[in-house]
């Protein structure tokens, strides 16, 4: 059996996506350490993962949750550059520190998030081979799709094109401060010239969330490039709803994310609109109100309002989702059949909130805008006209039928020559 270190970014989404294709290779009888900084240990679930520590000095416990807050609210431009440099430096952390680690625990092969480039660089420079995962929007880059951050829409023409082109020039200026740390560690590890994410990805082997009819229109992805769906564990080892939604109702699930869920005037201008039009709300805030805040949302228009639910057994049951764009959660809306009301923050949350769009499976505002009077008249649109049901629905069949982490696992054994003769076949993205 193999040896798969896992490297990602720290951020629960990410961790949950990923932890979800290492509890299929270890049922497959495969040997997966994550690596990370001593406060990520804690946060994984599955009882057989193993990890292993990197930045003993520079990303000491306790560091993590002000990463974390600083990702939750950016802020303005000085507020970006400390994202970005958090970034950076975790890059740094895992050229660092991870090299020498790697190698005294025998690991054979790597998965990498597509958010972290040093898992592309440490592969290469160690010649193990790996596996690239797009646990949010692909960073694949194409002149007529607009990078992930972007909030436009799909625009096939010249205009289009240029935009696209100046955007991708004023981002990659932005982000010099990482491009810096890839570039030096490209150099120092021997290896061609590079700056990008897209610069990092597998040769061998890349997998993405996101499906082709969810995803903009592509026509350069890579034959090994492969849409399977939500990286979950399986639906039936999560709990059931436990709530007395009433039939005949509209029930509506609000969720902003485990970062962003803090956002209680968002939620309060939410709460507002569905008492307006009589429907059931439940409001999960990711644990980021206080029992105070949690009293004035039911007293606002909320049915209910909890720390986490179970999000797909909520939306089993919800006729809308109202969310923040988050790719996690669009997803899970999807393979429901259920339209989303899109209110989308930070990171490629405006590129999912503009695919969600595109596909027709819903709507969005800007949350700066969002009024309660704006909430309700988009609900109320979702709600009137099921044609935004009915594609979403449809592509939920498509998001369905992906494969998810299951389908990872075996393409990620195929890839490495590793897969079980019985279950050998051919494959399509």
């Amino acid at each position: 059996m193999t040896h798969f270190a896992v490297i990602t970014p720290p951020f629960h989404s990410h961790l949950r996506a990923m932890e979800a294709i290492a509890g299929e290779l270890l049922e497959k009888g495969h040997r997966v350490t994550f690596i990370q900084q001593a406060d990520v240990a804690n946060s994984l679930r599955h009882p057989h993962l193993q990890f292993a520590q990197v930045g003993t000095a520079s990303h000491p416990p306790g560091s993590l949750k002000a990463v974390i807050e600083r990702a939750a609210r950016p802020g303005g431009p000085w507020g970006i550059r400390r994202v970005i440099a958090d970034m950076a430096a975790a890059t740094e952390m895992f050229c660092r520190d991870a090299p020498p680690l790697l190698r005294s625990l025998g690991v054979e092969a790597l998965i990498v998030d597509q958010m972290e480039p040093a898992g592309g660089l440490l592969a290469e420079y160690l010649e193990l081979p790996f596996v690239s995962i797009a646990c949010a929007l692909p960073v694949n880059r194409e002149a007529l799709v607009p990078l992930p951050v972007m909030p436009w829409r799909y625009q096939p023409t010249p205009w289009g094109e240029q935009l696209n082109l100046h955007s991708s020039n004023v981002y990659d200026r932005a982000m010099q401060a990482h491009a810096a740390v890839i570039s030096r560690y490209a150099a120092e590890f021997g290896l061609p010239p590079r700056q990008r994410l897209d610069e990092c990805l597998s040769p061998l082997l890349q997998l993405s969330q996101a499906t082709a009819r969810f995803d903009f229109p592509r026509s350069a992805l890579p034959a090994h490039c492969y849409g399977v769906g939500p990286l979950r564990p399986a639906l039936a080892d999560e709990p059931a709803l436990d709530l007395p939604v009433a039939h005949g109702k509209p029930f509506v699930f609000a969720s902003l994310g485990t970062l962003q869920g803090d956002r209680y005037g968002l939620f309060q201008r939410i709460a507002a609109a569905c008492h307006e039009l009589d429907i059931q709300l439940l409001i999960a805030h990711c644990g980021r109100l206080d029992a105070r805040q949690e009293q004035r949302l039911l007293r606002a228009g909320a049915s209910w309002v909890t720390d986490f639910a179970p999000q797909r057994a909520v939306l089993a049951r919800a006729d809308a989702l109202i969310t923040h764009a988050g790719l996690n959660t669009v997803l899970d809306a999807l393979e429901a059949g259920v339209p989303s009301l899109a209110l989308p923050i930070a990171f490629d949350q405006p590129g999912v909130a503009a695919r969600v769009v595109h596909a027709g499976v819903g709507l969005k505002l800007d949350p700066r805008l969002a009024s309660r009077r704006r909430i309700a008249k988009a609900l109320r649109q979702l709600l009137s006209e099921p044609c935004y049901a009915q594609r979403a629905r449809s592509l939920g069949e498509d998001v369905r039928a992906a494969g998810g982490a299951p389908r990872a696992a075996r393409l990620i054994e195929r890839s490495l020559g590793i897969e079980a003769p019985a279950t050998q076949g051919v494959e399509h993205g």
